[in-house]
């Protein structure tokens, strides 16, 4: 009876001890052992890491509820590299500062070698503040808030920081957390920080009467307009020069050429009022910008081939391999008739194709020009197919020759047209929504190239045939809509686009009015 009582007493001990264990209640001889029914306290004590408290509790309850940043050997060394960081979280592009800065402070002058709770916690919690700023982002609702439909990667941060634990340097090298574009766009970020702690470039005013600047003039618009360009990159030395010379029309061309601009090496009006945009402007929509890369799944362009639009740059991209085989200017949708910014997968072709007017297009276009001139459909060559209008297969189909086909929700996608005169224009927001592709012939022979069953001749035949065909590719190829004000290349060097759908305010206000309201 006695043994019976003692093994019914060692199970309820051993029971206890594993409820304990589960809900974190630390152990008395265990003094790595943290008490989770104290985190609340310090929650409550530390409000601008309130949001991170779910996050914390599951650090603790992965680590079995011990000290993660302290040992045997005092605080890990990973702790200053972190600490490092997000007291410089704004070098990331982050418009925050780390809450608590004098705590912190104290804390890291403080010996290493003494663990407590709260700093335990302070560093955990400065670390999901770190990860989520820097590698997450606002968040999906926030994001969606402002146009952004594309797939966003749900990142564990928890196992994330197992990684970074065993490889401290991790942190400051790891450049694979986030699309390329970031990173070039950090260093964009830098620059345009450097200019205007150094006083900025001022502004360029054109002499009175004067509509822009050419080759031989001689004035100090020249002079500022040279200084202006040099602090851009596009000019190696400001010799100080009043004289508008070959240089300087190089240095425009060049400046051209990476805003995507026809480049004329002209310096008119136009030019010089988007030169005379403040810098802190230019950084704002930098900001702007890498927040965007942060939505966008570090993988993303790492697919075997993909086709990748920028609404703002007017511009496509196909990429195979890695590298770029084609690229082309694009028509976007209007203002009233926005191009979505998402993501599919091209899985056939159409040659010829028919155009199913849109009955909004029927409504508001087609009846009133029906009203004016009985004769508008056989003279577009359109016709009544059922209840449906259509347009048939020619070169004055509104969707060109050939049309890129990845089915969605937005009823978006890829195509030709006969309006190839507005491809000559800086502002190309004319669609109704699909993209207007200005190579269409050239990508839908680069599409096809390693398909045995076409070559260039069997493309142009099936593009100016009188019935349509439809081809199903036997790879499907991601396409990604993206929006993107500014790009960077390697280098750092930034090209900024038209806010075609005004969403940087937008995105500016969210990012901003966040960290103020945490303040």
């Amino acid at each position: 009876m006695k043994n019976a009582c003692f093994i019914a007493a060692l199970a309820c001990l051993m029971v206890l001890g594993a409820c304990k264990k589960q809900d974190g209640t630390a152990k008395a001889d265990d003094k790595f052992a943290v008490d989770s029914t104290k985190f609340a306290d310090f929650f409550k004590d530390h409000p601008k890491f309130k949001d991170y408290q779910k996050d914390v509790t599951a650090l603790y309850r992965k680590h079995d509820f011990h000290y993660v940043w302290y040992d045997e050997d005092g605080r890990n060394d990973f702790a200053q590299v972190l600490y490092d960081r997000a007291r410089q979280i704004w070098i990331e592009g982050v418009p925050a500062e780390l809450p608590y800065k004098e705590q912190f402070e104290d804390l890291f002058s403080d010996d290493r070698s003494n663990p407590k709770l709260e700093k335990d916690l302070l560093i955990s919690s400065m670390y999901f503040f770190y990860v989520k700023k820097v590698f997450g982002g606002l968040d999906p609702y926030k994001s969606k808030q402002v146009g952004w439909f594309l797939p966003r990667e749900r990142m564990s941060y928890v196992n994330y920081l197992d990684d970074l634990l065993k490889d401290e340097d991790k942190l400051q090298k790891d450049t694979e957390e986030m699309v390329g574009m970031y990173y070039n766009l950090r260093k964009g970020l830098y620059k345009y920080r450097k200019i205007r702690d150094t006083g900025g470039w001022g502004t360029i005013t054109l002499p009175a009467g004067t509509k822009s600047l050419k080759l031989g003039d001689t004035n100090d618009a020249v002079k500022q307009l040279r200084r202006r360009l040099f602090l851009a990159g596009d000019l190696t030395s400001d010799s100080g020069s009043n004289v508008f010379d070959a240089g300087l029309v190089s240095a425009i061309k060049s400046y051209q050429v990476r805003q995507r601009l026809e480049p004329d090496g002209k310096a008119d009006q136009a030019l010089i009022k988007e030169l005379n945009i403040p810098v802190e402007s230019r950084i704002k929509t930098i900001i702007v910008n890498m927040e965007r890369c942060r939505w966008l799944p570090s993988d993303i362009y790492k697919a075997p081939q993909y086709i990748s639009v920028n609404i703002p740059s007017y511009s496509l991209r196909y990429v195979r391999d890695g590298k770029e085989v084609l690229q082309s200017n694009v028509v976007v949708g209007k203002v009233l008739h926005e191009t979505a910014v998402f993501s599919g997968n091209i899985s056939y072709l159409v040659f010829s194709p028919y155009w199913n007017i849109p009955k909004s297009i029927v409504e508001n276009e087609i009846n009133p020009a029906l009203e004016k001139d009985p004769d508008y459909l056989e003279k577009h060559n359109m016709e009544w197919n059922g209840d449906q209008l259509r347009q048939r297969p020619g070169g004055e189909n509104s969707l060109g020759l050939v049309k890129f086909m990845f089915p969605n929700s937005n009823n978006i996608y890829l195509h030709d047209t006969p309006a190839k005169s507005l491809f000559n224009k800086d502002d190309r927001a004319f669609s109704h929504g699909c993209v207007r592709v200005e190579k269409a012939r050239d990508l839908a022979i680069k599409i096809l190239d390693d398909d045995k069953n076409w070559d260039v001749q069997k493309v142009d035949e099936a593009m100016h045939s009188t019935e349509e065909k439809q081809y199903p590719l036997k790879k499907k190829i991601p396409v990604y809509i993206a929006y993107f004000t500014s790009i960077a290349d390697e280098n750092g060097n930034v090209a900024f686009f038209d806010d075609v759908y005004k969403r940087d305010a937008h995105l500016a206000h969210l990012l901003y009015k966040e960290e103020v309201s945490k303040k």
